[in-house]
């Protein structure tokens, strides 16, 4: 599967099923000028898709408190994302989520996030898209392994923080731990207090 980072997201124009359970066509476009996370999962009704689907729907609110629009995308139709979303949970459905769901039943959009494999499904990948449209993350997983949430919210708090600032981030940053400034010279800060014990 090819690297698409660095490089202007596929636009895409779909139907969808809203948070209020409507049906609606969107395009990626329409969400130029925020932050979005894409994720894909392989198909509706099986077992490590709707974890991950809720586990992202619990997290909305703090995706949206930094500005963050989620949405998903299967190969499945839009009518069997809200049969779907109707099951209760305690039965392996999704019930309510808060963000789209986008319905890729001709399969293009996975096609061109090069995570269509040759059965029809998706791969787990998860794409970071900068306010500017272009991919600045992803990831992608084969299908019985699920994704994590809080490194999904790291990686956006690392991205954002390089825009407002213009410092890198570290393996295993966190929020308020300390960044690097990229120069030769600048950078021994940070070196200078992580590594002072181990020279």
């Amino acid at each position: 599967m090819s690297n698409l980072v660095t490089q202007p997201a596929p636009n895409f124009t779909a139907q969808a099923v809203m948070p209020d359970g409507s049906f609606q066509e969107i395009s990626l476009s329409q969400y130029k000028g925020q932050h979005v996370l894409l994720f894909f999962y392989p198909l509706d009704f099986t077992f490590v898709c709707p974890t991950e689907i809720i586990a992202f729907s619990d997290a909305n609110e703090k995706f949206a408190a930094l500005g963050v629009q989620l949405l998903s995308c299967s190969v499945d139709s839009h009518f069997t994302h809200l049969a779907w979303r109707n099951v209760p949970r305690s039965e392996g459905g999704l019930g309510e989520i808060q963000y789209p769901m986008v319905a890729d039943l001709n399969k293009q959009i996975a096609s061109d996030y090069n995570v269509l494999l040759e059965g029809g499904i998706a791969l787990r990948g998860l794409f970071l898209i900068d306010k500017e449209g272009v991919i600045r993350h992803q990831v992608v997983n084969d299908l019985p392994l699920g994704r994590s949430i809080d490194e999904a919210l790291r990686m956006v708090e690392s991205l954002q923080y390089f825009e407002e600032n213009g410092e890198v981030c570290p393996a295993n940053w966190q929020k308020g731990k300390a960044t690097i400034k990229p120069d030769p010279q600048s950078s021994k800060e940070f070196f200078g207090k992580e590594y002072a014990q181990s020279s």
